[in-house]
């Protein structure tokens, strides 16, 4: 038997990764190339419509390359008809081009059924690409109303940060978090809601961003002799700056924002590095009035927003005999 030597497994993890970078490469590639086979199918269904062509033709179509490539998906009429639309929205701009290239045409199909506000279309194709949501995350995003949580997420931002940094700072915030995947009580306590967050980590990064990196629980601040506890501190890799969350399973109350300041300025002062930008606070509510959230950031001097979460859970025993919405969409189609 030989001796594995003592930098193996490194070697090996670098190894995977590289054989992974590759894959995802292919993958990219041949995605890429199905995507631009659509926009020409779309093409050429535009234009024969455009000159005379009746919609129903499409069905034909459709009927008849299934026929020609059995088994091959894809090619259904819904499916060329939104080929064609894809390929009107997008015709002439290199930088709709170059996000729907980018994008499994799932989750381009999915975007453009759904949405149909432009700036919308764009958020959701931004996010899968930045944070590679599969479809199924993606469907859950939409239905969740992710751009208006973005679009409405009350901060300070403003008054404290530099006017350059605003808008990729607002994009990695949301006005409110999904918290539905967390196994809690209707009913709970901070300490249970950190508990669940910490024991659900994995998706608690998920619903934040990809850019998030776990920091600590309970992280401990000192200063003459006093200890101070900031419930959960991450570090943004893209803004390149820690980020408190504090947890609140109450309504916000201004002493939770001017509490949430003072850490942040002991974070600033005794634990960011001189290459970090300033340091960033979340507050996590489960309700808020806007209007005291406004006059509260008022008087804060660090980058603070102030956010609240959604909590939906059934219990098990009675979940499991209730019809999911694919069983409505089911019943209703066989109606």
């Amino acid at each position: 038997m030989s001796i594995i030597p003592d930098n193996y497994h490194q070697t090996l993890t670098e190894l995977k990764k590289r054989i992974s970078q590759a894959q995802y490469k292919s993958l990219l590639a041949v995605n890429q190339e199905l995507i631009l086979l659509y926009l020409d199918i779309g093409k050429i269904l535009s234009g024969k419509l455009k000159s005379g062509w009746g919609d129903s033709i499409v069905d034909n179509l459709a009927s008849d390359i299934q026929a020609e490539y059995f088994g091959l998906k894809g090619f259904s009429s819904r499916n060329l008809r939104r080929m064609r639309l894809v390929y009107e929205y997008t015709k002439g701009d290199t930088f709709w081009t170059q996000l729907v290239s980018k994008m499994p045409w799932g989750h381009t199909n999915l975007i453009f059924a759904k949405i149909k506000d432009k700036q919308q279309r764009i958020f959701y194709l931004q996010m899968c690409i930045e944070r590679g949501w599969s479809r199924s995350i993606l469907e859950e995003e939409i239905k969740f109303d992710s751009y208006s949580k973005q679009e409405n997420f009350q901060n300070n931002f403003p008054k404290t940060l530099n006017e350059l940094h605003l808008s990729l700072h607002r994009l990695e915030f949301r006005d409110e978090y999904n918290l539905s995947f967390l196994e809690l009580e209707d009913t709970h306590t901070e300490k249970q809601l950190e508990n669940a967050m910490i024991e659900n980590i994995t998706k608690t990064l998920g619903q934040f961003g990809n850019n998030f990196a776990f920091m600590g629980r309970q992280f401990r601040l000192e200063l003459d002799e006093k200890e101070y506890f900031i419930d959960l501190l991450f570090y943004h890799r893209k803004l390149k700056l820690m980020v408190a969350l504090e947890l609140k399973t109450t309504e916000f109350k201004p002493e939770h924002s001017q509490q949430l300041n003072w850490y942040l300025h002991l974070l600033d002062k005794t634990v960011r590095y001189p290459e970090d930008n300033p340091s960033i606070g979340i507050l996590l509510c489960k309700s808020k009035s806007k209007l005291t959230v406004e006059y509260a950031l008022e008087l804060i001097s660090k980058p603070m927003g102030v956010a609240t979460y959604k909590y939906r859970q059934l219990p098990k025993d009675i979940a499991r005999y209730l019809p999911t919405e694919e069983d409505f969409n089911r019943i209703i189609g066989d109606i």
